[in-house]
């Protein structure tokens, strides 16, 4: 009877301690290709950015990705010929922070095609918007001591 009651409590343990609805509808949609439309910035000028310790905004337009949400890995390609272009490989992480609102971080981090990274550095993300068309990603860095946001608009390719 003890082995019994212990098993249940594990089970439930695990049950509820597994990963969020949201989070595993978001993997499903997220699955596939995915084109990367338009980067812009929450404030008006010209910026020097370079996204993701890569290339520049200009070499990611244009780029398509790929996400694999049942092992987390996935792959960009940049296909502009004025850049260093070529796959780049990456692992990713959805992670619910707001179970009211069903808002997102993105963790992003780039890897070799063995999956393993040479930096070791991650990038944050927020999920901001995911429908079966298209996909919006906000990240949050430091200008000049003043938050500077850079929106990422992707749309679907295919499954």
């Amino acid at each position: 009877m003890k082995k019994i009651l212990i098993l249940a409590l594990i089970v439930v343990t695990a049950i509820s301690c597994g990963t969020p609805k949201t989070v595993q509808e978001s993997r499903k949609i997220l699955k596939g290709y995915w084109a990367l439309n338009s980067i812009s910035y929450d404030s008006s000028g010209n910026y020097n950015v370079t996204l993701f310790n890569d290339t520049s905004v200009e070499c990611f337009e244009g780029s398509n990705w790929r996400f694999i949400p049942n092992n987390n890995t996935g792959n960009y390609t940049i296909e502009n010929s004025n850049c260093p272009t070529g796959q780049r490989d990456f692992i990713f992480t959805i992670q619910e922070i707001d179970p009211a609102t069903g808002l997102y971080d993105f963790l992003l981090k780039p890897t070799n095609a063995k999956g393993k990274s040479d930096t070791n550095v991650g990038f944050r993300l927020r999920l901001a918007q995911l429908n079966e068309s298209s996909m919006r990603w906000e990240q949050t860095v430091n200008l000049d001591g003043k938050p500077f946001k850079i929106n990422m608009n992707f749309s679907k390719i295919q499954e």
